[in-house]
């Protein structure tokens, strides 16, 4: 049986859908994956683009808010911002809690947006290569 991971961060518009998309692709056959944000805002255009160059799609996704899945059991709950660690609901009967806080790629304005959401797409990829070899 699949083991179930919520990716969380504020507005689920990039880190969280990164990882995802990158989690799912990666490992899909041992984690059911999914994200949200304690303030969802939508997905963010650059979050598509900078997946879609590795060739990952996630152009389906869409922001969910956490109180979606609130009743919801999960084997891991993962954070990666330090303001979704602070707000975060507790899931009774939540395996495993885990934080890592990536930089938000969407603090950045003009040109260097892009270069910033690839640089946070290539610091999550190899977080989760080790989250995933640590737990299957």
């Amino acid at each position: 049986m699949k083991k179930r991971v919520l990716i969380l961060c504020t507005g689920n518009s990039a880190r969280s859908q990164i990882a995802e998309g990158l989690l799912r692709n990666m490992a899909g056959d041992r984690f059911e994956v999914f994200s949200a944000g304690t303030r969802p805002n939508g997905l963010n255009p650059l979050a598509v683009e900078v997946m879609r160059e590795i060739g990952i799609e996630i152009s389906h996704h869409h922001s969910k808010s956490v109180n979606e899945f609130a009743g919801q059991q999960f084997d891991y709950v993962i954070t990666v911002c330090d303001n979704a660690r602070e707000s975060c609901p507790i899931f009774p009967g939540a395996g495993e809690r885990i934080h890592h806080s990536f930089p938000d790629p969407a603090a950045l304005a003009g040109c260097r947006q892009s270069a910033a959401f690839r640089q946070v797409r290539d610091l999550i990829r190899p977080w989760l290569e080790q989250f995933i070899r640590e737990r299957t």
